[in-house]
C-alpha cells in the first residue's frame, strides 16, 4: 500500500503564485493539498477544483507556515513546496516513486529557473547542483520531501529563524544521520528577483548569505 502524501505549500504576505502551481498538481498523488497563508492576510478567493486542497492559517513566518501545514495534515509523507514552484511530468515521476519506497531519508529535486529573469540564473541552477550533490546543502527551493518519521526526529523546522530554516534543517538531519537524497528529478522556480533586483547583486547577496549560515550551522553542530 503506497503511503499517504501531504504537499504543504507556504504562503508569504501578498504572494499569489501559488494561482499558477495549483493546477500543476492535479495529477500528484496526494491526499491532501495545504495552502499555509498568514492569519493576518487578506482574504483570499481560493479555487474549489480539489478536494484535497485546504487553507491553514498561521502566524507569520516560513518556519511557522512550514510546521503549520505539516500539523494540520494527517499523511505519513510530506512534501514542501514553495508557491513560485513549478513543475513537469518528470518532477511528479520522481516524487511518486520516492515516496512508493517508503523509507526514512530526506529527498530533494534538480533546481531549474524559469525563464523570467536573465539568463546568468542557468550558472544559478548549475551552483545549486554542485551544492546540493557535492556538498550535500540542497535548499528549501528544492522541494523537500520526507516522511513524518523523520519531520518529526528532526523537530520540523527552526521557528526561532528569521531565515535560513530549510539550511538549518538540513544540517540537523546530517548530524542526526538522515540520508540526503537527489531524486534526479527537475523542480522549476522563478527567477523574476534576479530580474527585479540585478543578478550580480541578488546572486552576491545568496552567496554571503549561505557562507554565513555554513558557518553558524556548522560551529552549531560541532558544539553539541
Amino acid at each position: 500500500m503506497t503511503p499517504s502524501l501531504a504537499i504543504v505549500i507556504p504562503v508569504g504576505p501578498g504572494d499569489f503564485a501559488w494561482q499558477g502551481l495549483l493546477p500543476q498538481l492535479e495529477n500528484a498523488d496526494a491526499s491532501e493539498i495545504l495552502l499555509v497563508l498568514p492569519s493576518d492576510s487578506p482574504s483570499t478567493a481560493i479555487p474549489a477544483h480539489d478536494d484535497r486542497l485546504r487553507v491553514i492559517a498561521s502566524r507569520a513566518g516560513r518556519a511557522r507556515l512550514l510546521n503549520a501545514g505539516a500539523q494540520a495534515s494527517h499523511a505519513d509523507w510530506l512534501w514542501f513546496l514553495h508557491a513560485d514552484s513549478r513543475l513537469e511530468s518528470a518532477t511528479l515521476q520522481g516524487l511518486h516513486r520516492f515516496v512508493a519506497g517508503d523509507c526514512t531519508e530526506l529527498g530533494y529535486f534538480d533546481l531549474h529557473f524559469l525563464d523570467d529573469g536573465p539568463r546568468c540564473t542557468a550558472i544559478n541552477a548549475f551552483g545549486a547542483h554542485l551544492r546540493s550533490r557535492w556538498l550535500g546543502l540542497p535548499f528549501g527551493d528544492q522541494g523537500f520531501v520526507m516522511p513524518r518519521r523523520a519531520y518529526e526526529k528532526l523537530g520540523g523546522f527552526d521557528e526561532s529563524l528569521e531565515c535560513g530554516e530549510d539550511h538549518a534543517l538540513i544540517w540537523r538531519a546530517r548530524r542526526m544521520a538522515i540520508p540526503i537524497r537527489a531524486l534526479s528529478a527537475p523542480l522549476y522556480t522563478s527567477a523574476r528577483k534576479y530580474a527585479e533586483r540585478g543578478w550580480w547583486r541578488t546572486t552576491g547577496q545568496h552567496l554571503r548569505m549561505s557562507w554565513q549560515q555554513v558557518r553558524q550551522y556548522s560551529k552549531a553542530g560541532a558544539q553539541q
